[in-house]
């Protein structure tokens, strides 16, 4: 399983949007329902910090994740970009790969 750790800042006023972006939901896992790869993305949100946000994408290998991105590039970006409207910072915290499938 590899795991992809995310650390997002929000704009105070697009809290709501960013949940439903993010969410179980949102565009993010439409997308990567693209993929049956992909195995889940979770989110969580800070208890100390009301606009940081957490999520943690797990995909079958880091192959697959590569693969998807490679596939999906074009459509990543786009929605990358349009996020960045609602996102102050994003940042990736991390990463495990047990490099099992």
């Amino acid at each position: 399983m590899y795991r992809i750790v995310w650390e997002y800042d929000v704009r105070p006023e697009q809290v709501a949007q960013f949940e439903q972006v993010y969410g179980t939901e949102g565009l993010w896992i439409k997308l990567f329902r693209n993929s049956a790869d992909h195995v889940s993305t979770e989110l969580f949100r800070s208890t100390d910090k009301a606009n940081r946000f957490v999520t943690v994408d797990s995909w079958r290998s880091r192959a697959a994740y590569e693969s998807f991105r490679k596939t999906y590039a074009a459509d990543y970006a786009h929605l990358d970009e349009w996020c960045e409207r609602i996102v102050e910072h994003e940042r990736t915290l991390g990463v495990t790969d047990d490099g099992k499938e």
